[in-house]
């Protein structure tokens, strides 16, 4: 006793010293390595809310829109009445412990009430609050009701069947699958947003029926063209998708790019109103108030008498009351150039394949689906294969027993314990346990001819039925006629006309306004690193240095007015377009536009030239390229009917630029190789072409590794004589500096903006 005494105070002094230590340490601040803090702690975190939260998986699905979706199924609300949504909120939290409000929320998104996709997996009633307001709440989860809709039948089929993987939930105390055996691409039907760490997803919905057939096209031919099917997304708010035929196949092929979508409006001529029913998916009522509103206190807008919200039970209405002798359609092209009726949705289609991220285009994200959907459906054929093996190995027992039905019943009469009668028919007949115990429990009624007549000829139908089934797993063309198969049933039955129409570019040229838009002088600056200002006369000249980004410069300073045709030709031989009057009147002071973010350019693409010309696009563009040759292209190919804001191909990639320079007539050009030799020419000695992208003609020789270096026009008295350096042909190697021009050149300072 003294010693397990003696014990315990020896406990008793160390969980003191202890806590007298910790207590000593409090406040320390102890000195570890970043790397190690990014490894302890916040990679685990990235990687929980990658994996586990934020991305999508190729059944279209976030582990807690699974999580909720199962535990509705596994209650029964597949059929049946509906439950309150607190109810299915409380039973979810058995796979979902993050809280019953944001189980609820995810209910929400879902729901046929909110609006959010286009085909709602849950059948709702009671306020559910719409994806198109901001404003409009949801009732609390006690007072809505929900069940599951019938096109979530497609997610569950013979998930019971060993389709896809279970795993424990986060107690061990139930299972839950870590994929559902959708029976369609679901991961391309309804939209998808989400915010990891490092990274995002965003999917866009596609019409039901389309998204079908393309994956029945590839079914069939994996090379299959699916513009021509897939035509383009389809949002469940409806509207206008402006159609941009390059755009859609770099979100086919890469799973990224944009789409623009604007509003739908009717116009009330007994009100004198405009009635909108449609907003782009991006958009809410009341952003698009105020922003309208915001125009309308600044003077931008004038033809507006009032602007209300009329949505109610039957839907959105946004409604805009006109003043007398307004032009309606004049109006919208306006509101959707400056307001968030025309908006674009930007898609980033990045799905978990296999437990890690990729960012995949659609012809990929439905190869992934067709692989896991085959490995599903032989799964589903290989369990009831199995099921079948198993009863027909039954009757192969109960056949057995059925030649001697008399010495079945007389083994079963002299077996005195009831233990022993399973071992001596195993004995008696020569079959195994499982046969024995199914045998040993028939009933004495079913001992007749029928009985066993009916039992042999399900026999022969098993064997039929095994065969066929066996044929199945082994065969992969099989699997997919199983899967064509339900795809059509699918688009049958669920399939419903797309509620996004298509706009084609030619369809959407936006109204000429010059009158609506105030002309006046202004000066253009555009820097190196792709910044643009535009300053007035007035406020230059009150102004002082230009705030630059740090080893940033000015590289052209035009004088222009505000209805100047702006071209921004970038590093990647593209070019985009806008407008002066586009951008704010600014000061020297700050910063400016950063184009590549202002104008949507690709991922690293910088504007590396900036032509500023009139609406009838006069003159030519020079490109000079290092190899010695010049393309001289008309600017009116530039032009373009419809107000497109990128050309692709705006001059040729077959050699680096060397400048790009805007001509509104010709000009003198002064080139100037590596090697030091000067060649200067006219631009009316060149043929101008109307392909944008031509490889131009050879003007300069040049020797082994050198380049033409600079290309500039001719200054006034650059040089003494700049005849002595005008060729009688080309191409022309050029000549050498003479002394008392590389003099001049020396006595020459830089122009500003040069």
């Amino acid at each position: 006793m003294a010693g397990k005494k003696k014990t315990a105070n020896e406990g008793s002094s160390s969980r003191r010293t202890t806590q007298k230590a910790n207590f000593e340490k409090a406040g320390v601040v102890v000195d570890q390595p970043i790397v190690e803090t990014l490894e302890k702690n916040f990679m685990p975190y990235a990687m929980s809310v990658i994996l586990s939260r934020a991305i999508p998986e190729i059944d279209g699905f976030k582990p807690s829109h699974r999580k909720l979706l199962y535990t509705m199924y596994k209650m029964g609300l597949l059929t049946g009445a509906r439950t309150k949504s607190a109810n299915v909120v409380g039973q979810t939290m058995r796979l979902n412990p993050h809280g019953d409000q944001a189980i609820y929320d995810t209910l929400v998104r879902l729901s046929r009430g909110n609006e959010a996709l286009l085909h709602p997996y849950v059948d709702s009633k009671g306020n559910f609050g719409k994806a198109y307001s901001r404003d409009m709440d949801c009732a609390a989860s006690r007072y809505t009701e929900v069940k599951l809709d019938p096109i979530s039948a497609e997610l569950f089929r013979d998930i019971d069947k060993d389709t896809v993987d279970f795993v424990d939930n986060y107690d061990n105390t139930m299972k839950e699958p870590t994929l559902f055996p959708v029976t369609f691409p679901t991961v391309l039907v309804n939209a998808n947003v989400g915010i990891a760490v490092g990274m995002a997803s965003a999917i866009c919905p596609f019409n039901l029926a389309e998204v079908c057939e393309g994956a029945i096209a590839l079914l069939k031919n994996p090379q299959a063209d699916l513009t021509g099917i897939l035509k383009a997304p389809d949002f469940p708010g409806g509207g206008f998708l402006i159609y941009q035929p390059e755009e859609m196949k770099k979100i086919y092929q890469t799973g990224r790019g944009s789409v623009r979508v604007r509003g739908r409006y009717s116009y009330d001529k007994s009100n004198n109103c405009i009635e909108i029913t449609e907003i782009p998916p991006t958009a809410t009522v009341e952003v698009i108030i105020d922003k309208v509103v915001d125009l309308i206190k600044a003077g931008k807008i004038r033809e507006i008498s009032d602007l209300r919200d009329e949505t109610d039970l039957s839907g959105l209405k946004l409604t805009i009351d006109l003043k007398r002798g307004i032009d309606p359609d004049k109006l919208m092209q306006k509101l959707f150039r400056m307001t968030p009726l025309e908006d674009a949705f930007f898609c980033n289609f990045n799905i978990l394949i296999g437990g890690a991220p990729r960012v995949i285009g659609v012809y990929d994200i439905y190869n992934e689906w067709i692989a896991f959907r085959q490995e599903s459906v032989r799964r589903r054929v290989y369990f009831d294969l199995q099921k079948r093996r198993e009863k027909l190995h039954l009757l192969r027992g109960l056949q057995c027993i059925l030649v001697d039905i008399d010495k079945a019943v007389r083994i079963v009469r002299e077996t005195q314990r009831e233990e022993d009668v399973v071992p001596n028919l195993m004995v008696g007949f020569g079959i195994d346990q499982i046969q024995a115990d199914y045998v040993a429990e028939i009933r004495l009624r079913h001992l007749n001819r029928e009985y066993i007549l009916e039992r042999t000829k399900e026999t022969e139908n098993l064997e039929q039925e095994i065969a066929d089934m066996e044929d199945i797993v082994s065969n992969k063309d099989r699997i997919r006629d199983i899967m064509i198969r339900e795809l059509k049933e699918v688009a049958k039955k669920y399939g419903k006309p797309r509620k996004t129409m298509i706009l084609f570019e030619e369809q959407q040229a936006l109204a000429e306004e010059e009158e609506e838009i105030p002309d006046y002088p202004v000066h253009l600056f555009f820097t190196r690193e792709g910044y643009f200002k535009k300053i007035t006369p007035q406020s230059l000249r009150m102004s002082g240095e230009h705030k630059l980004k740090e080893g940033d410069a000015i590289a052209q300073t035009v004088e222009s007015t505000n209805n100047a045709e702006l071209l921004f030709f970038t590093d990647k031989c593209q070019v985009y377009k806008s407008r002066a009057c586009e951008f704010e009147d600014t000061k020297t002071s700050v910063m400016g536009d950063y184009l590549p973010a202002r104008l949507g350019m690709d991922e690293g693409e910088l504007p590396v030239y900036m032509a500023v010309t009139g609406g009838e696009f006069p003159g030519y563009m020079v490109f000079v390229y290092e190899n010695g040759k010049i393309a001289k292209v008309e600017m009116k190919s530039y032009a373009t009917k419809t107000r497109r804001k990128k050309l692709l191909a705006a001059y040729s990639d077959k050699a680096p630029l060397t400048a790009a320079l805007y001509l509104p007539q010709d000009s003198d050009l002064v080139l100037t190789s590596s090697g030091g030799r000067v060649l200067v020419l006219d631009t009316g000695e060149l043929q101008p072409k109307a392909t944008r992208d031509t490889q131009g003609v050879a003007v300069m020789s040049l020797k082994k590794n050198a380049v033409v270096a600079k290309a500039e026009l001719l200054r006034p008295e650059q040089f003494e004589n700049p005849q002595r350096y005008r060729p009688k042909s080309f191409p022309t190697q050029g000549s050498l500096l003479r002394p008392e021009d590389v003099e001049e050149q020396l006595s020459l300072m830089p122009e500003p903006g040069k």
